[in-house]
């Protein structure tokens, strides 16, 4: 880790009809991946926009990672909005089996954000005392984290410009970095260039770009010019007070991709997050093609109205739909939804589109729906993701970061078609990631759900 037949045409009909809805209604996603690309500037510097974040340094802590999650979303609500979010209560009060010295991954974060633990002020977990204090409730909730995985340059140079400052890994020792015969480091122009594929060990962020950086300012000469504007996690004494250049031909830099974040809004305590993975993406399941059902059953603790349904997308475009089964007695209700089978009960589209790039997102619910407390529903959703065996994103126990996975009290399922269901905790031993978001509203009584 860093401190990683009838039925048939049916499903094609339905993959044909989200698709096209999701070109005339998904919004930004699909205007942003099927437009051309747009005419990017030589130079761009989110700094110029007021949108740097504070720099700081991790010490002799494994919190790269953390610090630079932080500090992209901070980046995010700036200059509007001043936040300054905990790396402590990220490191640790993210779920997993870890200490801070084990550092972390994408998946961790995703985790974190999506399961509304965090981010915390720093002022309520300051930085580098060990300890972590329990209860704390998140500042903002991150709607969606985009993957940059497998991405080009220009595609890369336009995610930032969209969404803001992107967090990415590289491979870079800072003991070695202090040493002046350390080759890939040029401290008299904070540069930074590794011509070799390398152990991914360290966290940044990246702010812009500078096409017209020259290329012998780095220490190994790269072909071009050109260079990422980076922030470190090593102080403001390190670099530029924490800026250097990493070359457009670093061997490491975006190789596993990075992490973007958007749709982040202030929490309110009238929210909550019903879950039925707490670690989130650790494995795949599917059944061999592209598409597959999954579906989570959730008991409302009061009157509330969803808000909002949060899922991964493990590969990029993919095709969605979201039903809701507001009344749930087992897994034939599911079959009934899916439109395979008439059991009598009622469903609702909540939702459909099509997401551009992997990762974790929310997709919301339109208009009031209202589910009793005490009333058990379940959500279901259907994806069609080209090229992706398995496209469920599932939570296990797979080693000792995850030992603290269960799944007592889950209940999810999934299916091929949408009319066989498999309860994934007594086959496989996992839990379908899905959440769910709602918003405490005054008793409507007996109002229907739905």
């Amino acid at each position: 880790m860093t401190g990683f037949y009838k039925k048939t045409a049916a499903l094609f009909l339905l993959a044909a009809w989200v698709g096209a809805l999701a070109m005339s209604c998904a919004g930004e996603e699909a205007l942003f991946e099927y437009a051309p690309l747009v005419r990017l500037p030589k130079y761009y510097n989110l700094e110029e926009q007021g949108k740097r974040p504070v720099v700081r340094s991790q010490g002799k802590l494994a919190s790269c990672w953390a610090i630079s999650a932080c500090s992209a979303i901070e980046s995010a609500l700036l200059p509007e909005q001043e936040y300054l979010f905990s790396p402590d209560h990220m490191a640790l009060q993210n779920g997993f089996n870890t200490v801070q010295e084990d550092g972390g991954d994408y998946y961790m974060i995703m985790s974190y954000l999506a399961g509304w633990k965090g981010p915390v002020p720093e002022a309520d977990d300051p930085y580098g005392d060990g300890q972590s204090p329990e209860g704390l409730t998140a500042a903002v909730h991150v709607g969606d984290i985009r993957f940059m995985r497998g991405m080009s340059q220009q595609r890369i140079k336009q995610m930032i410009l969209t969404y803001g400052a992107a967090q990415s890994s590289l491979a870079m020792d800072r003991s070695k970095i202090d040493r002046e015969q350390y080759h890939y480091y040029n401290s008299r122009t904070s540069s930074y260039y590794d011509p070799f594929e390398e152990e991914l060990d360290h966290d940044i962020l990246v702010l812009g770009w500078d096409d017209s950086y020259p290329a012998e300012n780095f220490r190994i000469r790269p072909r071009r010019d050109g260079a990422w504007i980076c922030q470190n996690t090593w102080g403001e004494d390190f670099g530029e007070d924490g800026i250097f250049y990493v070359s457009y031909e670093d061997r490491n830099l975006f190789r596993k991709g990075g992490l973007v974040y958007s749709d982040i809004r202030e929490a309110s305590a009238s929210e909550r997050v019903y879950e039925q993975d707490s670690l989130g993406w650790q494995g795949r399941q599917g059944y061999g093609t592209g598409q597959c059902w999954f579906a989570g059953v959730f008991e409302a603790e009061q009157t509330e109205s969803l808000t909002g349904i949060g899922f991964y997308t493990t590969s990029p475009y993919t095709a969605y739909k979201t039903l809701l089964v507001p009344e749930f007695t087992g897994a034939e209700d599911l079959a009934g939804a899916a439109g395979w089978t008439d059991q009598g009960h009622f469903s609702r589209i909540l939702a459909a589109g099509q997401i551009a790039n992997p990762g974790f997102h929310t997709v919301s619910v339109p208009g009031e729906v209202i589910v009793r407390g005490g009333q058990r529903y379940a959500v279901v959703i259907w994806v069609s993701t080209p090229g992706e065996k398995k496209p469920a994103a599932v939570e296990m126990a797979k080693d000792r970061y995850t030992q603290t996975v269960t799944t007592a009290g889950r209940q999810t399922y999934l299916s091929r078609t949408g009319e066989k269901w498999e309860n994934t905790q007594e086959a496989y031993q996992t839990n379908v990631c899905m959440k769910v978001y709602t918003r405490q509203i005054q008793s409507m009584g007996e109002a229907p759900i739905g």
